[in-house]
């Protein structure tokens, strides 16, 4: 929806590129307003701007003049919305956003002591796979809608949307990433036993702290292991995401094969979005520069097929992709080389300059804009 420049309020999720009036890109589509960018937008005497119904609490923008609906007007709405369909498609956005509020709903009553409705998971986890299976660039976004107050519930639901691509880019059948999709989105359940405390605290884990968090791995899998809705190799998955192939992971230190695909795809999947996400004592990191990282740093924690099922998933870009470089400057991917799937070739807005990234090691993209 398009609003004046005074209307949009913070957590005010853009929908379109807004663009300057030399046609720079200034706020990309996806972002999460802040007052930095309100006040981004009256230094360049932007007044109008189109963005998302819903914000990135899972609310609905409400203008602030608008009054309060009364209780007539509210029923007209429900009778109007009951006419055209409650469940009329109201964008990716909106659908992720409200699985996430679904989702939030359920760890709560996990933290009561409810089980785990698995049929509840694969009703809110399910379609927004099959809708990013359908549109790949919507990939790029979940980093975005995910804050440091709300990670633990945005965290699980990409998790097993990245998982269920990743799966999928290995060749896996239909039936086989619906599960690796269950577990990545349950593989943190086990996060409801750890005390409130640790889980909202905003300065680093103490050693007894941290041993704590380990824990989730194995109270996850108690949680799940008599459900009849997830395969054994889901279960174990939900154990082992934190293995990693060198035996240095959690709990058990298990090594290579002895750790099973789906526990590796959900590792990775898990450490790409956490390393690129804001959390409470982290600052997110661009996408391409975090596949940098797991390919240079985390080489030998993780099987060599998955770490390439994401470059191949998230690296690949197809040519005539815009892009914004961490030199700041704006451009297209003209060509991929098949190893380096994250240093294309890019030329230049402003000059038309070729840019070979695998040439530039401190260049890389910073954000990928359609």
């Amino acid at each position: 929806m398009k609003v004046h420049r005074d209307e949009v309020q913070t957590g005010c999720i853009v929908e379109k590129d807004i663009m300057g009036m030399t046609a720079n890109l200034i706020i990309p589509k996806n972002t999460v307003l802040n007052d930095e960018h309100i006040k981004i937008l009256r230094a360049f005497n932007i007044t109008e701007v189109t963005i998302e119904k819903t914000k990135a609490d899972g609310h609905n923008y409400r203008p602030k003049q608008m009054p309060t609906p009364t209780d007539a007007a509210v029923k007209e709405q429900t009778s109007a919305e009951s006419l055209i369909g409650a469940n009329t498609d109201k964008g990716f956005t909106s659908t992720y956003l409200k699985t996430v509020e679904e989702f939030k709903k359920e760890f709560t009553n996990w933290q009561s002591g409810t089980p785990i409705n698995i049929a509840k998971m694969r009703e809110i986890t399910l379609p927004l796979v099959k809708t990013v299976e359908q549109n790949k660039f919507l990939i790029y976004s979940l980093n975005q809608y995910s804050t440091k107050k709300e990670y633990l519930y945005h965290h699980p639901v990409a998790v097993s949307i990245l998982s269920a691509m990743i799966g999928k880019k290995l060749g896996l059948k239909s039936g086989q990433v619906n599960q690796l999709a269950l577990a990545g989105v349950l593989a943190d359940c086990g996060m409801a036993k750890v005390s409130t405390y640790i889980l909202n605290k905003e300065k680093p884990l103490s050693e007894n702290e941290f041993q704590e968090i380990k824990l989730h791995t194995a109270n996850g899998y108690k949680m799940v292991k008599d459900s009849p809705l997830l395969k054994p190799e889901a279960k174990l998955a939900i154990f082992q995401h934190h293995e990693r192939f060198d035996g240095t992971g959690y709990p058990t230190s298990e090594k290579s094969d002895r750790i099973h695909l789906y526990s590796q795809i959900i590792g990775i999947a898990d450490v790409f979005h956490a390393m690129t996400s804001e959390r409470i004592y982290r600052s997110r990191q661009p996408i391409f520069k975090v596949l940098d990282m797991i390919s240079r740093d985390l080489f030998g924690k993780f099987d060599i097929k998955v770490v390439n099922a994401l470059m191949k998933l998230v690296g690949d870009l197809d040519i005539g992709t815009a892009v914004k470089l961490s030199t700041g400057d704006y451009g297209e991917v003209v060509y991929t080389k098949a190893n380096a799937f994250t240093k294309p070739i890019v030329k230049l807005n402003n000059n038309e300059e070729l840019l070979d990234l695998s040439q530039k090691k401190d260049v890389y993209i910073t954000e990928v804009l359609g």
